[in-house]
């Protein structure tokens, strides 16, 4: 697989590519990794297409994993906000909490695939938003 074409810190393009990357990394079932972590890269996935989107509206943003927020100030510069990115706040746990050993418990099969599923929506807006620009 190609490496996909490197952009300035300050280029939407740029933030897609590393939300693209985690989501690859989030979908790649490698044996013995555990679902909290794949889940981790889903959150990290639709964290980087939120600041994308922010990135490209000039929106500045404080480096938080909370999505809720994330979400919120999108809406409060007048982005249409779809319900796939109020369904991305379910995303939040996984940056922080699950990363950690006996914090919670185990990530279930069910949940993953619902992580990956908001991830994958909330880049295809991502993608969607910015091209459209």
């Amino acid at each position: 697989m190609k490496t996909p074409e490197r952009f300035p810190p300050d280029d939407p393009r740029e933030w897609l590519n590393r939300a693209r990357s985690n989501l690859a990394l989030a979908k790649n079932r490698i044996p013995g990794a555990y679902l909290e972590d794949l889940c981790f890269e889903a959150q990290q996935a639709a964290e980087k297409s939120l600041k994308a989107v922010m990135v490209l509206r000039s929106i500045q943003f404080p480096f938080v994993h909370d999505l809720s927020r994330l979400v919120s100030m999108i809406e409060k510069e007048g982005v249409e906000v779809p319900e796939v990115l109020l369904r991305a706040e379910k995303l939040t746990i996984y940056a922080v909490i699950t990363r950690y050993p006996g914090v919670v418990r185990p990530v279930t099969e069910q949940e993953y695939l619902e992580a990956v599923e908001i991830a994958d929506s909330v880049v295809l807006w991502a993608e969607k938003t910015i091209l459209a620009c």
